[in-house]
This record gives structure tokens, sequence and C-alpha cells, in this order.
């Protein structure tokens, strides 16, 4: 893009609004809190229109690489990102006479099959950028699976830690993908620790979730890409599978620099935090009114990516549903999988147990009256349904015996 620039200003306490210095290596802020990338988005504005974005060539998300963080194309870290598609529910919903839309986007069609690739391409890019050496991460999967992609392709060192029942394939595909790989016999916070106490010890910088200031804004090019397939309308209702929730935090934070730009007019979409009943530290402080979200003890669901007992941006993760009018919800394993199914055997898409999180949800919700038929509703699905068990196919022909064709 020729009128392509850079426009951060600085970075910010999440919690305290300080301000720090761009282009220096940062973890959390002083207060233990998430930082935040600024932007001269009035400057931002007299430069760029929104038009100029269908003029940049560059692969996927990085079409919006005037909102963010990397300053030179060279450090930009690509292993072919694509616009993950927008389907259109049809056959699921009949049944509940939905006067609206209702879509699914797709982040399974993305780099290591899943949305962890849009915050670590942006994380290494970064870490590129500041002359990093060595990344460690935590993960339930696909967040390792993202970094040990990104940095060998950027010739940096990973090493992850991952809790010892992730999915095999998960862990296989990290190890493959060119990281040190570690199961831990603990779960995601624990493996965590692992990941601090390493940073003196090991040498390497923390990327866990909102530990490092630019996982966001890689992931905050869902609600950018979102808008722009939509034609700068967004939807009334937007279902996000959350663990650590990034993702709902970066859209929200996307959403409003396009208001700020100028670029949406609409009220903003009412954000949904989902979680399992087996682990839902962020629906349960919701609930009760509560800024912070405290440690949950013994989490357990199939929806592995959600599993995360606590969250470091437990408070801006409830801010934004807050500020958006919308609501966190928890569902059982039992209704993820009849929803993971449910869809699969109606729409022909598979889609993960996090992402069957969301359908799931949005039932609950239109049969709660939480939300109604005349709404337009996004789930997000966050990666291949693949990358997880599936059920056991028992079927067999015996090609040597005659076939009973009344069976088919």
């Amino acid at each position: 893009m020729s009128k392509e620039s850079n426009f951060v200003t600085h970075l910010e306490c999440s919690l305290t609004g300080k301000k720090y210095e761009k282009n220096k290596i940062h973890g959390l802020s002083e207060e233990g809190k998430p930082l935040l990338v600024r932007y001269n988005l009035k400057k931002m504005g007299e430069i760029i229109s929104r038009e100029d974005i269908g003029k940049n060539s560059e692969p996927g998300f990085w079409r919006y690489s005037f909102m963010l963080p990397v300053e030179k194309k060279e450090n930009r870290i690509s292993l072919g990102e694509v616009i993950t598609p927008l389907i259109k529910l049809e056959e699921a919903v009949k049944k509940f006479n939905f006067n609206s839309t209702v879509h699914i986007k797709d982040e399974g069609l993305l780099p290591t099959s899943s949305f962890k690739a849009r915050g670590l391409a942006m994380a290494v890019s970064m870490a590129k950028q500041l002359n990093l050496k060595h990344l460690a991460i935590p993960t339930n999967g696909n967040a390792g699976a993202a970094l040990a992609a990104y940095a060998t392709k950027a010739s940096i060192k990973s090493t992850v830690f991952c809790p010892d029942d992730t999915p095999e394939i998960n862990i296989r595909e990290i190890e493959r993908l060119g990281a040190d790989t570690y199961m831990v016999n603990g779960l995601i916070n624990e493996c965590g620790k692992i990941v601090l106490e390493g940073k003196e010890k090991a040498g390497w910088f923390d990327v866990s979730t909102l530990k490092e200031p630019y996982r966001i804004e890689g992931k905050k090019t869902m609600g950018l890409e979102l808008a722009e397939q939509l034609n700068w309308k967004l939807p009334d209702v937007i279902f996000y599978p959350t663990g650590g929730g990034t993702g709902l935090i970066g859209m929200w934070k996307a959403f409003n620099e396009l208001l700020e730009l100028g670029w949406i007019k609409d009220r903003l979409p009412r954000m949904v935090a989902v979680q399992a009943e087996g682990c839902a530290p962020i629906y349960k402080a919701w609930s009760e009114g509560k800024e912070f979200a405290p440690l949950w003890e013994n989490a357990k669901t199939v929806a592995a990516g959600i599993r995360v007992p606590i969250a470091v941006g437990d408070f801006l993760i409830i801010r934004a549903v807050n500020e958006s009018n919308g609501f966190s919800i928890s569902v059982t394993d039992e209704e993820i999988i009849s929803a993971r199914d449910e869809v699969s055997k109606t729409e022909g898409t598979l889609l993960c147990p996090e992402g069957a999180a969301t359908f799931s949800a949005f039932k609950k919700s239109l049969n709660s009256g939480i939300i109604s038929k005349d709404e337009s509703v996004v789930l997000f699905n966050c990666a291949t349904g693949l990358k997880y068990p599936l059920p056991e196919v028992s079927n067999f022909i015996d090609k040597t015996k005659p076939i009973d064709y009344k069976v088919f």
C-alpha cells in the first residue's frame, strides 16, 4: 500500500493508563497487567481510507498492516494467511424460526489450522523486530503450534509446555514444527508458572496470553476482517469461546478503533464470553458482578482451548462484555458435543469443541430470551475439528462375502 505507515504512538497499561515507550521490549505493566498498543488514529484517518484496504496485496490479516505494530515489511512473518470465511447456518437454525442471520467465522483455515495464528504471527514478528532470540509459551495445543510454526519461519528458537492431557495431535504438531516440546502433569496455568520462572533461569521471552502486548493486536484482526466482510456493518451479537480471552478483548479494541476512525457508524456488537461449565471463571465473576476472576479449581472440559483456570486479562474480558451490553454464559460438555454433531450433520462444517460451545451458547441464549430472533449473530469457530478426538467409525464390509444392499 503506497500510503502505508506505522502509526503506533506508545503502549499503555490496561488498568492504570500509564504510558510505556514503543519499540522497547515489554511484558506486563508495572501493575502486572496487560499492555495495550495505542495508535495516532487521527493521523491514520487522514492518510488511510477503508477503501485503501482492498489495494493492499499482502496476504490475509496483513492487509491491515497500517493498523498493526510491525514497522517494516521484512519483519512480517507470513505462512500464507487467508481471509477466513463466514459460513451461513441454515438447516441448523430452521427449527428456531430465526428472523435474522447466523454465521460461523471459520478460523480453522489459517496456518496451523487455528485462530492462534493471528496472535502468534504478530508476537513473533514483533520479536523479530525487537531482536528476541528465544520464545516460550504454555499452551493447550493450538497456540503452541502457531508459535512453533511462526518462530521456525523467523529462525527464532521456541520452547513449548503443554498439559499432559493435551490432544496428542497437537503435541505432535508442535514438535514437528520445530519447537522444543514438553508435557507437564498440570494445567495451562501451571505450565505458565514454568515459563515465568524460566524467564531469568533459561533466558527466554514469555509470550503467554496477554503477557506481551502484541498477540492482542494479531487477534484484533478478527474484528477488522469481520467488519470488512460485512461491508462495515457489524452483527448484533458475537459469541466467542473464551479462555484467555485475547480475541474478545482484541475485537472490542478493533471495533472501538474503527469507530474512532469513522469507518463504522452503527452501535457495536454485544460481546458474549462463552465458557464450559467445568472451567468458567469469567462466567462466575461476571454473574457475581465482579471485576476480576479468581482461580477456578479442578478445571475440566472437552474443550481444551478454553480450559484456562485463571486469565491475566480477566477484567478486560468482563469490561468488554459490560461495555457492549453483552453477557457471559456457560455450557456443559454434553451440550458442546451435541452441538458439534448437530452442526456437522446438518451444515457440513466440523466445529472444534470450542466453536461448538458457541453454537450451544447461541441456542441456550435464544431459548432463554437473552437474545432475540431478530438479532444477527456471528459464532467463532477457532480451529479445525480435526485436531480433536472424534468418535470411532465401526461400520465394516467384508468384500469376500455377499453384501446385503437392503441395509443401506
